[in-house]
């Protein structure tokens, strides 16, 4: 983008147009903003600003003797509500092919007073109802309208069709985004589109494979599905190649779960170390008394002194 700026003003070429006009032309320049007009002294009768990339009509100076703008091809959306404080002379409009959209966004053009010939083809704002007739209301002495002439009767239906303000308002309004019901039915129709699973075409090696199953198929049942199933493009659920991922994963679970099992066993075994190692005192004792029994059997002499031992540790 370029910025207008009061360098480009001076070394843009200027001129005496057709009907003897002191004409500057700052089209193609792909200016986004208008600025810095001032620099121009008000020394043109008309300023050329087609071919840029304008959006809004306003930042003006104060030009009393600019009679014609011109900004076709642009993007102008929206108008200075003030436009006629700076342009108290513009009679010449012309907003061919930008994007003012709804009526209300004309009606600052009510403050030009001297304006008499507008343009705005190429803008949806022309597809409104009544659109002719509101601008002709609102903009009292226009004579030229896209190209076409004012005339009396248009004037006066206008008058009867916008003569109070609710008539003005109902037509300013923006109406609702409504849809036909085929326009429900191609929005319903795109949805199940979306959700509808995708087909995957089967690969070399499935091809082959149900091919294979058609040569050993035993009734023609089987033949019939798998040959209609090739035809369409889409796989059999036995020639199905199971997920990749799927797969890895169920692996990783399974190990994950093995894992955990070795662990538990493990941990229970060493439960059960420590248990052993630290067994009851009657363990022990009984222990002690089969050694007093076998000291008895090698040496009965004793067993009147091991005995009473040997009992109470029962």
């Amino acid at each position: 983008m370029v910025r207008l700026t009061a360098d480009l003003i001076w070394k843009s070429p200027h001129f005496f147009n057709a009907i003897k006009e002191r004409e500057l032309d700052l089209r193609g320049n792909k200016i986004a903003v208008i600025e810095n007009l001032g620099a121009t002294e008000d020394q043109f009768d008309s300023i050329d600003l087609s071919d840029n990339e304008i959006v809004k009509l306003e930042n003006f100076p104060y030009l009393n003797r600019l009679g014609t703008l011109l900004i076709n091809n642009n993007r102008i959306t929206r108008i200075n509500p003030n436009i006629g404080e700076y342009l108290p002379k513009l009679h010449t409009l012309i907003l061919t092919n930008n994007r003012l959209v709804n009526l209300v966004e004309i009606d600052p053009l009510a403050s030009l007073k001297k304006l008499q010939f507008l343009s705005l083809l190429d803008n949806n704002i022309t597809k409104k109802p009544n659109y002719r007739l509101y601008v002709i209301h609102k903009l009292k002495h226009l004579r030229l309208l896209d190209f076409k002439k004012v005339k009396q009767k248009e004037r006066i239906e206008a008058g009867k069709l916008f003569a109070s303000k609710e008539a003005e308002e109902e037509a300013r309004k923006v109406p609702a985004k409504t849809f036909t019901p085929s326009e429900v039915q191609d929005i319903s129709d795109s949805l199940k589109a979306e959700q509808a699973p995708k087909v995957v075409a089967p690969t070399p090696e499935q091809i082959t494979a149900i091919k294979a199953a058609i040569v050993n198929s035993q009734t023609l049942e089987e033949v019939a599905r798998l040959e209609k199933a090739l035809s369409s493009g889409q796989i059999p659920a036995e020639f199905v190649i199971p997920n990749y991922n799927s797969d890895v994963t169920a692996r990783d679970e399974k190990a994950d779960t093995m894992d955990t099992d070795d662990q538990n066993k493990k941990n229970d075994a060493q439960d059960q170390n420590q248990t052993e190692d630290t067994a009851p005192i009657e363990e022990l004792d009984t222990c002690g008394l089969l050694v007093d029994l076998e000291l008895c059997r090698e040496e009965p002499s004793s067993i009147k002194d091991v005995a009473p031992f040997s009992v109470l540790q029962l």
